[in-house]
C-alpha cells in the first residue's frame, strides 16, 4: 500500500503542478500590471506597404503616431481608432492617441495611392498591459513541480526495491 502511494507521488506532483500553472496563466494579477507608457511609432508609407507593417503596443500607452511619405501622398486609418492622419512625400505627419482597447486593429492606407492601394495594410496589436510575471510564474511553478516530482520518482524506486 505504502508503494502505491509513493509510486503515484510524481503523478499526483505532476498533476497538481499542472493546475498551479494553469492558474498562474489565467488568475487576475492586477497587482503586475505595467503602467501605460507614451509610445514613439513611425510608419514609413511606399507604394503599397508599411514599414513595419505589424506595430505592438500595450492597452493604455499613448500612441504618437508619425507617418512618413516616401514616394506620393499616403495615409494611415486605424480601424476601431478613427484615427487617420495624412502625410506629402518629404512632410512627415503625426497624431497621438490612447490604445484603450486590446486586440488586433487593421490600418489601411486612406488616401488612393494606385492600384494596388486596396491591399496596403498593416495591423496595430494591443496587448493586455501585463508584464511576463506570468509566465515566467507559470515557469517556475512547472520547473519546480518537475524538480519535485523527479526527486520524488527516485525515492519511489528506491523504497520498491527494499521492500521486495
Amino acid at each position: 500500500m505504502i508503494v502505491d502511494t509513493v509510486t503515484r507521488l510524481p503523478l499526483i506532483l505532476a498533476f497538481a503542478t499542472l493546475i498551479l500553472a494553469l492558474l498562474a496563466l489565467v488568475a487576475p494579477l492586477p497587482l503586475v500590471e505595467a503602467a501605460p507608457a507614451d509610445r514613439q511609432i513611425t510608419l514609413d508609407a511606399r507604394t503599397f506597404a508599411f514599414e513595419p507593417a505589424r506595430v505592438n503596443v500595450n492597452r493604455g500607452d499613448r500612441v504618437t503616431l508619425t507617418l512618413n511619405a516616401t514616394d506620393v501622398v499616403h495615409g494611415v486609418y486605424v480601424d476601431g481608432y478613427g484615427v487617420n492622419v495624412v502625410a506629402e512625400p518629404g512632410k512627415p505627419s503625426e497624431t497621438t492617441f490612447v490604445a484603450d482597447r486590446a486586440g488586433k486593429f487593421r490600418f489601411r492606407c486612406s488616401v488612393t495611392c494606385g492600384s494596388l492601394h486596396p491591399f496596403m495594410i498593416g495591423e496595430l496589436v494591443v496587448g493586455p498591459n501585463t508584464p511576463f510575471w506570468r509566465a515566467i510564474a507559470a515557469v517556475g511553478i512547472v520547473t519546480l513541480g518537475t524538480v519535485l516530482a523527479l526527486a520524488a520518482g527516485g525515492r519511489g524506486e528506491k523504497r520498491e526495491a527494499r521492500s521486495e
